[in-house]
């Protein structure tokens, strides 16, 4: 049994939420190599008629080896894997990984050598399967997939029994995969950093939680050998409505790579959505190329998201609006920029108006995929032209249904659940935080905002738009999806 080095980042503590899941937390930050598991043998013919990708995954046979060398550290074979490209929706860019969520009598000591054996102890006895999830772009896209749209992640998967487990994760869900390199030597190439990305998720009993990653203790990304795009990744951005992509990106690709498939998406007349995440701040003081490829993001981005504390690191606007609005000066292509602000809600700010929308009010038992699962609605509204505040409360939806659940990947909000919630109609309506966010100098913008119920407007207030009312037009299309798996815009 192969195992590899192993390394560990200590974070912050994480919130009780009460007995721990093997899916409660997912990280968007994975690169662990650890041991491997014998192969699943399954095979899948998978056609999506929803979205018209087609997706042939070879048979493993009986006798497969997972400790084979012909499996280690060599990437998929891509050729037979790759989907048929047409009508995309969304594709992702980069930062697909397993996450694996382990309960641990308590968290590695802090000398580095100390911790490296901690560790190799813990990969000598490997966990089940029940404790892998998919993680990374793997939660967007999935979403994204259960919403109606059709997806392709564009990424490196290795070919090892962690890669299977992922293709036949985003598979299962109707998800394309497209590789992102067309070195044909890399196939029998046995370096660990060619191998699918793995996180692991340690939690002590008091809920303290440490990620481990392989890209934390080196200067160079992750996938350091991929230089360019292969001309699968590039078809998969041009037929591709949006292209998603987040902060942690940088940390498995060269900043010239990532701004190199955002250069095409503008030149091939794709969406750009850039979440900068965590790693905005980081990457705003980083080396002069990480730098350079942020502001290249926010010029060339066709809508931002970001949560408010993000806003203000990027502006030093504490107020979201009035960061939103500096962000979009800032962009040359900028259509929107969304900022999330947790349980208040989201605004979503274009040259010309402002759209607010409460969150809704929900029993919160775990917000991880909670962000990745707004994002894909806010692409559903993009998409299909809906009306900015109706795509607001259809994310904050999305979202919140999420957070009714425990962790990411498969465990993200269903269709059906979304569809219960927004028939509750249950907004967390808090007047006052309104009230003094709108009453700020925010310039001339014409305003409106999602209310429990109709209010006459006036010259110096919002334009209210009732939930009820939103809720009545879209209900009936997202049943549509439902029932026929697709959507009736």
């Amino acid at each position: 049994m192969h195992q590899a080095t192993i390394t560990l980042n200590l974070k912050s503590p994480i919130p009780n939420h009460g007995p721990l899941s093997p899916h409660l937390i997912s990280h968007q930050n994975p690169s662990l190599k650890l041991s491997f598991f014998p192969p699943v043998c399954r095979a899948h013919s998978i056609f999506n008629r929803a979205n018209g990708v087609e997706i042939s995954v070879p048979k493993h046979g009986p006798n497969s080896n997972s400790n084979s060398s012909s499996f280690k550290g060599s990437v998929q074979d891509w050729t037979s894997r790759s989907p048929v490209l047409k009508n995309v929706d969304v594709a992702t860019l980069g930062n697909l990984c397993v996450d694996i969520v382990l309960k641990v009598p308590k968290l590695p000591p802090a000398k580095l050598e100390d911790r490296k054996a901690y560790m190799d102890r813990l990969a000598a006895s490997p966990p089940d399967k029940q404790y892998w999830e998919a993680g990374g772009n793997c939660n967007m896209a999935i979403a994204a997939a259960r919403l109606g749209l059709n997806c392709v992640t564009i990424g490196h998967v290795g070919n090892e029994i962690y890669g299977r487990f992922l293709l036949d994760v985003l598979l299962d869900e109707g998800i394309g995969v497209v590789g992102m390199s067309e070195d044909t030597d890399l196939g029998n190439n046995s370096n660990a950093s060619y191998e699918t990305l793995l996180c692991w998720v340690l939690v002590d009993p008091l809920h303290r939680h440490g990620f481990c990653s392989r890209a934390d203790f080196s200067n160079e990304p992750a996938f350091n050998w991929m230089t360019k795009l292969s001309g699968e990744a590039k078809m998969g951005i041009k037929r591709s409505k949006v292209l998603f992509c987040n902060g942690y990106g940088f940390d498995e690709l060269y900043p010239g790579l990532i701004v190199s498939a955002v250069e095409y998406a503008v030149e091939v007349g794709t969406a750009v959505f850039f979440d900068p995440g965590p790693r905005g701040k980081s990457l705003s003081s980083g080396t002069p190329e990480e730098q350079r490829a942020l502001n290249h993001f926010l010029k060339m981005s066709d809508v931002l998201l970001l949560t408010s504390d993000e806003a203000e690191s990027l502006t030093g606007i504490r107020n979201p609006i009035l960061a939103g609005q500096q962000l979009l000066r800032q962009g040359m292509r900028a259509k929107w920029v969304i900022v999330k602000m947790g349980v208040k809600g989201s605004i979503l700010v274009t040259k010309s108006s402002v759209s607010c929308a409460p969150a809704f009010k929900v029993n919160v038992i775990d917000t991880v995929g909670c962000g990745d699962s707004f994002v894909a609605a806010i692409a559903f509204g993009f998409i299909h032209g809906m009306p900015m505040v109706s795509t607001l409360a259809f994310a904050n939806a999305v979202g919140a249904a999420t957070a009714m659940g425990c962790g990411a990947g498969r465990n993200v909000a269903t269709l059906d659940q979304v569809i219960k919630l927004m028939k509750a109609s249950n907004l967390n309506d808090d007047g006052v935080f309104w009230n003094e966010l709108l009453g700020e100098d925010l310039g001339t913008q014409e305003f409106t905002m999602l209310s429990k119920m109709v209010i006459k407007g006036s010259k110096n207030r919002p334009k209210y738009v009732s939930l009820q009312s939103v809720v009545s037009e879209l209900l009936p299309k997202l049943e549509s999806v439902q029932i026929e798996g697709t959507v009736p815009f």
